[in-house]
């Protein structure tokens, strides 16, 4: 276990600061790109630039500010991590003008990007992913990108505006079904992945099992406030908002942190 390399964790840290400096300008292209949609929208009207809170000459300095900074800092540590957070770059400067107006395309890029996040973490601490984080990451990204473009077609139903022109490409019956496919996925892969002999034989233990508990739980609650409670507009409020997802996931970290360590 290297959880306790103090190296290695500084060099996280760092990359972490780096790639976070880096997808903020990101979010700022996308926002500068989107005014005019946002303006529109319920919840991200109040954003800084469609709220008009930040000038768009202020956005693009803050923009350039954060795009030399984080690759200055990237750079710093690790030059296979500033070819990843190049790609990571590119790929989402076409996902803001183009790519993210092509349905399922649009989702398949926000899933990669959680994917490079990883590969950069991987390079700066030269730890070998497994094939079952990558593979379940871009899943469980997938899982809730859909779940994203499933609140904008239900904006749509409910107001008549098309926050995204993608939402054509779109049903509520298809997006059902593909939430429904990848919460399987995500569950079998997941199950998969904790009964491996291989695993078990890495980690040192064969009740890694125990966790799936965790990850049903999460997944089903996840569909609940999609499907019931209509509000999967952001993953990341409902993680720190909602109580059974907040104590679902510390049972997930306990129990797995008790097996391993």
């Amino acid at each position: 276990m290297k959880i306790t390399d103090i190296s290695l964790l500084q060099n996280s840290f760092i990359a972490f600061i780096a790639f976070s400096l880096t997808a903020s300008a990101i979010y700022i292209l996308n926002d500068y790109h989107d005014i005019k949609e946002d303006k529109e929208h319920p919840k991200k009207r109040d954003r800084p630039l469609a709220s008009g809170a930040v000038s768009k000459p202020q956005a693009i300095i803050m923009m350039l500010l954060l795009f030399v900074s984080g690759f200055s800092i990237m750079l710093l540590i690790s030059t296979q991590a500033t070819v990843i957070l190049l790609v990571y770059v590119v790929m989402n400067i076409a996902y803001s003008f183009y790519l993210k107006h092509v349905a399922i395309l649009d989702v398949t890029i926000i899933a990669i990007g959680f994917v490079l996040r990883l590969f950069v973490g991987s390079s700066v601490t030269s730890i070998t992913l497994s094939v079952w984080i990558v593979v379940m990451t871009f899943l469980l990204a997938l899982f809730m990108a859909l779940a994203k473009r499933r609140d904008d077609v239900l904006i749509y139903l409910d107001t008549g505006k098309k926050m995204r022109n993608v939402i054509d490409g779109y049903t509520l019956e298809f997006l059902d079904a593909s939430m429904g496919i990848m919460a399987s996925v995500v569950i079998v892969s997941y199950t998969i992945y904790t009964t491996s002999h291989e695993v078990a034989l890495r980690v040192g233990s064969p009740y890694l099992y125990f966790t799936s508990l965790f990850v049903i739980l999460g997944i089903m609650r996840y569909l609940q406030i999609t499907f019931v409670l209509k509000d999967s507009g952001s993953p990341t409020k409902i993680v720190i908002k909602d109580m059974f997802m907040k104590l679902t996931l510390a049972g997930w970290l306990i129990t797995f942190a008790w097996i391993i360590y």
